[in-house]
């Protein structure tokens, strides 16, 4: 009978919180979202499933062994990593106590040689790092899984549209303005104490902003690691949504004779512009501003496979297996961020509400600035192409062109909104550059 017990002590049922049970059906949401609503299946089924793995009770597989020891190792451990930490727990506090002071020394007070001395006690009497905690420490934690995805994305671009009308860059660049004003509004709402975000914490939520998935997982990687899970779901939720989000800021913004502007015929644009405008967009944006070199560098990297025709195999894998693989790694670890401790708090609808207000906001600014250009220019713009300069490739330059088509159904607008649409994936990593140069 008293095995029994135990078995069932040790139970996930046994110990699952409400917080836990909260995050695993957050976890099914998600993947209902990208099963049955198809919004962005191939990153919301590995996030999904990937929270759900996470809360799982007294699995400890988003976790490191350190973490498990503090969270259901003996007293006895529990003193010994106290030694090793430089603390002194209290001998008429219980064994939580001593667990919450652990681990509040552990990830806020102990220097770094010390966590590693306690983490070898944890390891020595058997935990170990979990499975999900190892796929965030090499993918993200590293770097290499958004930067892979970015080298990917950059093998997918075709830069044609933008060659064959530069102009189109100005609505990408504009469009990257919901980054910044999000920054500053997340600012104002710590200031009137209302939210509780850093300065670094406000600029990794306003790059959800430039609608760019990778983008935000990276810059939150380097400058906010905890908003790391609601700021790459919010991400990649608004994405999903672009053909919902979108096109009312765009008819509210548009006339119905602006969004009948018909726009002329692309001109070809040559092989040699091709190969060459990647490898002087890098050698311009790394000069003048080397934090976005990581990004950019991979991005030029994937599109220069691509365009210079003599690497076939690399760019094909660049595009499919490669990609493929590093976006499931890559979803997982997101996932693993949806731990309920860090991800049930009220600065998570912060983010999710200053994420919409962000993406509307790089809307609008696509859309006022490309009226803002028909007012100079003799080449008429259609407006709704700036919307397309928020960096969902291509899913906001096919809303621009469902708008157009709506109003006139002989006017197809998608090349000429594939221009502004990879200015903006250019604009993103750009606006990550200057968040990383003055805050990380």
């Amino acid at each position: 009978m008293g095995k029994l017990v135990t078995l069932w002590e040790g139970s996930g049922l046994y110990n699952l919180e409400l917080g836990q049970a909260t995050m695993i059906l957050v976890g099914l949401l998600l993947l209902y979202l990208a099963i049955y609503k198809k919004f962005e299946p191939l990153l919301l089924v590995p996030i999904g499933f990937g929270g759900i793995l996470a809360n799982i009770p007294e699995a400890g597989l988003a976790i490191s062994a350190l973490d498990q020891a503090i969270e259901v190792a003996k007293p006895a451990v529990l003193q010994q990593m106290a030694a090793a930490l430089g603390a002194t727990l209290d001998p008429l506090a219980n064994a939580e106590a001593w667990r919450e002071s652990l681990h509040a020394i552990a990830h806020d007070g102990a220097a770094p040689d010390q966590v590693r001395a306690a983490r070898d006690i944890a390891v020595g009497v058997g935990y170990s790092d979990g499975m999900l905690y190892n796929f965030y420490k090499v993918a993200i934690g590293s770097g290499i899984a958004p930067l892979i995805i970015f080298m990917g994305v950059g093998a997918m671009t075709d830069f044609g549209p933008l060659l064959a009308n530069p102009r189109t860059l100005f609505l990408g660049a504009a469009a990257q303005f919901g980054i910044f004003a999000t920054l500053f509004g997340a600012v104002a709402l710590t200031s009137m104490g209302i939210m509780d975000f850093s300065l670094n914490q406000a600029a990794a939520i306003g790059i959800i902003g430039g609608a760019d998935g990778p983008t935000s997982i990276y810059v939150s990687s380097v400058l906010a690691p905890e908003l790391l899970g609601a700021i790459a779901v919010a991400a990649y939720a608004y994405m999903a949504l672009v053909p919902l989000i979108q096109p009312p800021i765009m008819r509210l913004l548009t006339t119905d004779k602006e969004r009948q502007i018909k726009m002329t015929q692309l001109r070809p644009v040559s092989k040699l512009e091709k190969v060459v405008f990647p490898l002087m967009l890098l050698i311009l944006v790394a000069l003048f501003l080397p934090d976005a070199a990581p990004l950019l560098g991979m991005f030029c990297f994937g599109n220069l496979m691509r365009e210079c025709g003599v690497v076939e195999r690399l760019s094909d894998t660049a595009q499919n297996s490669l990609i493929n693989i590093v976006t499931i790694i890559l979803g997982l670890s997101v996932g693993s961020k949806l731990m309920a401790d860090s991800f049930l708090t009220f600065e998570t609808l912060g983010i999710l509400g200053l994420g919409i207000v962000a993406f509307g906001i790089g809307t609008a600014a696509g859309v006022l600035m490309a009226k803002l250009m028909n007012l100079v220019s003799k080449m008429p713009i259609n407006p709704l192409i700036g919307a397309a300069g928020v960096s969902a490739v291509p899913m906001a330059a096919r809303v621009a062109n469902k708008v157009g088509l709506e109003s006139n159904p002989h006017n197809f607008l998608l090349m000429h909104a594939m221009g502004p649409n990879v200015a903006g994936v250019i604009g993103s990593a750009v606006a990550a550059g200057v968040m990383i140069k003055y805050l990380g």
